[in-house]
């Protein structure tokens, strides 16, 4: 379901917006709904935090180590606390 979200722009910021999202043959909505949609792709924390999981997986597996060898380091420093 979608919902309405309000923002408050001058005039003239409106109207030029307005123009060039046409050129695109989008309307203004579309054109903020794509610029949101970007900005929490790429601020998306979770996300963020997935692929530098992810890439930390490809390193250790390229030096070799398993799963198991990194759930032992984490045992073994959580042993420590």
């Amino acid at each position: 379901m979608e919902s309405q979200l309000i923002v408050r722009i001058d005039k003239n910021t409106k109207q030029r917006f307005s123009r060039i999202v046409r050129t695109e043959g989008k309307t203004a909505s579309t054109k903020i709904r794509e610029l949101v949609n970007s900005y929490l792709e790429e601020n998306d924390f979770s996300r963020l935090v997935g692929d530098l999981w992810d890439k930390a997986a490809r390193k250790l597996k390229k030096k070799g180590y398993t799963q198991r060898d990194v759930e032992n380091a984490i045992r073994k420093v959580r042993a420590t606390r």
